[in-house]
């Protein structure tokens, strides 16, 4: 890098602001586009991020939708991502259609773009895609509820706590998964909600959070107060669910599942919150991103599917303390061990 002489230490000083919140102040530059800025899981898939950048001395810039579902905020963000010449783009798009547009232009400007966790329609609009296999998360829960159920499963009254109306793929695949698992017919399992099982209660969006939660939770206890079985998108629409039910006092005979497996996700399965939780990996995730974005601006080489899937499949795990057989597990202790590396 050429020296730049500043006539004043008040240049170096300004200069020295100016990159600030940067991993790196030169190199390869790469951005981290998640849904929102607070759900854990995308902390965590940040923290993953800035430490492999660092490693590898990138830059990394993070951007963020306001709530998730804002597809506008990440479009932005796209944009601002070309202007500046990034290298590579991590995306966890919020609308897994609406955004491929502008995934092609960034593309078509040379940017590596891999999609995080939520795979787009269709996936191969994105160069690649880092993710759980969210389908087979959602049949670990789905099974793990049919066997601890027992006889009892044939009369469930099941909510479904979905992410929200544009139905992301990251929705269907839980969604669909869990229903598989537990032995319902799906119908169609490219969306949710046109399932005619007489067990569903209904279906009703989050936007993944605590509030959204339990105001799904109170919409549909308003429908059937006898739900006994709760699928959640994620720990944190579990959470809000749960302090629906205890409202009620319906909390100790209500069996809530879920999808992520984040330190105080599996802390609640712990305490008997939620009955089991599938953990996924965003951390490696995202330090698995960098490293692509890396070989990319180095050598132009492109990340390679998982063999026999369509995208690089980063694991997943069932975690309760009250294990079925013919469901694979492992308990809390394990699982706090291990959440969310």
């Amino acid at each position: 890098m050429k020296k730049i002489l500043l006539s004043s230490a008040l240049s170096a000083v300004a200069l020295s602001f100016a990159f600030a919140g940067q991993a790196h102040a030169a190199g390869i530059e790469a951005c981290l586009i998640t849904k929102t800025d607070t759900n854990p899981f995308f902390v965590k898939m940040k923290e993953g991020a800035q430490k492999k950048a660092e490693e590898l001395s990138m830059t990394l810039k993070a951007y963020a939708g306001k709530v998730d579902g804002d597809n506008d905020s990440q479009v932005a963000a796209i944009e601002t991502c070309i202007a500046d010449g990034a290298k590579g783009i991590l995306l966890t798009a919020s609308d897994t259609k609406a955004i491929v547009p502008s995934v092609k232009k960034a593309r078509d400007a040379g940017i590596l773009v891999i999609e995080l966790d939520t795979p787009l329609e269709p996936i191969d609009a994105a160069d690649a895609t880092f993710a759980t296999d969210n389908f087979e998360a959602g049949k670990l829960i789905g099974a793990w509820a049919l066997k601890s159920l027992g006889d009892k499963a044939k009369d469930a009254k099941i909510a479904l706590l979905d992410l929200n109306p544009s139905q992301p793929t990251v929705e269907v695949l839980r969604d669909q998964g869990f229903l598989t698992g537990f032995g319902i017919d799906t119908v169609d399992i490219h969306k949710d909600g046109d399932e005619k099982d007489p067990r569903i209660v209904g279906n009703d969006v989050t936007n993944g959070n605590e509030e959204g939660g339990q105001k799904a939770m109170e919409n549909l206890l308003q429908k059937d107060p006898s739900i006994n079985l709760v699928y959640t998108i994620n720990e944190p629409a579990a959470a809000g669910a749960y302090q629906a039910l205890k409202a009620v006092g319906r909390e100790k005979d209500v069996l809530i599942v879920s999808v992520d497996g984040g330190c105080p996700g599996v802390k609640n399965v712990q305490e008997g919150v939620i009955g089991a939780t599938s953990q996924q990996y965003p951390l490696l995730m995202a330090s698995k991103g960098i490293e692509a974005i890396k070989a990319w601006a180095d050598n132009g080489a492109k990340p390679k599917p998982t063999e026999g899937l369509d995208f690089f499949n980063t694991g997943v795990t069932l975690i309760t303390d009250h294990p079925v057989d013919g469901v694979p597990s492992i308990d809390t202790k394990e699982g706090l061990a291990k959440c969310w590396g």
